[in-house]
């Protein structure tokens, strides 16, 4: 919650931005500041109230709170670290992972849930996001109020994780069956397994919300436990990880 009581040196409005548009412009305008002021900021990206902790924990300063009315989300941020939230820094270990999920093909979504698996069954803290056609993987048919455009997205795009198609050789789908099939002779688990092994080991899913709004996919059908982030949210694991793959 933000606090009432707190007086705000600068207030931008960024609603109707979409990520990185609302970060880029808290940037600029605490270049602005001096340390103890307070930035409030509007927006409607979902994202951002997860982006603004990342981003505020990676810049050192201090998200005072987040509060919600109406579809409208207002942080207020303090350019500095407060004496009750000044922290000795420790150096990372770099024990963690974080992978971009870029591609929709079957084949390459199997590499990234694989490597996340291995990872995770290492000790390693993983993160995947999920952006554009990556998407797919994190979908399940759900009713969702679209209109034509949206409509037509989710037309073309696969309905869900057992709807990939393979990035080469996918001959109107009979490739991807092949491949699934010879999957299950081989012992090798499928893409479904692959996911809810990832999960109960504590891999970490977040769907680009930037992504989302451009290819009309709405909140009810992501796949419960799969969270929202934008740029900032990733990149605040990015630069804690030591290992970062685009797939």
């Amino acid at each position: 919650m933000i606090q009432k009581n707190v007086t705000a040196k600068v207030e931008i409005n960024a609603c109707g931005l979409q990520c990185p548009g609302p970060i880029t412009r808290v940037y600029t305008a605490m270049n602005e500041l001096a340390d103890g002021d307070v930035l409030e900021v509007k927006v409607t990206d979902i994202g951002f109230t997860k982006d603004i902790n990342s981003w505020c924990s990676t810049t050192g300063n201090t998200l005072i709170g987040v509060h919600e009315d109406d579809g409208v989300y207002t942080a207020q941020i303090m350019k500095g670290k407060t004496e009750q939230t000044l922290e000795t820094k420790v150096f990372e270990n770099h024990n963690s992972a974080t992978i971009i999920v870029f591609s929709g093909d079957l084949d390459k979504t199997m590499a990234a849930f694989i490597i996340a698996n291995g990872a995770a069954s290492m000790g390693k803290k993983v993160t995947m996001f999920f952006t554009f056609w990556g998407l797919s993987a994190v979908k399940r048919r759900a009713h969702a109020q679209k209109n034509a455009m949206e409509k037509m997205f989710d037309i073309m795009l696969p309905a869900d994780i057992t709807k990939l198609g393979l990035s080469k050789m996918n001959m109107a789908g009979m490739g991807s069956a092949m491949m699934k099939k010879i999957m299950k002779e081989k012992n090798v688990d499928d893409l479904p397994t692959l996911m809810q092994s990832a999960r109960n080991l504590g891999v970490k899913l977040i769907a680009c919300s930037m992504s989302m709004d451009v290819m009309g996919i709405k909140k009810e059908e992501l796949l419960e436990g799969v969270e929202i982030g934008g740029v900032a949210t990733y990149l605040g694991d990015a630069q804690k990880s030591g290992i970062n793959l685009f797939i």
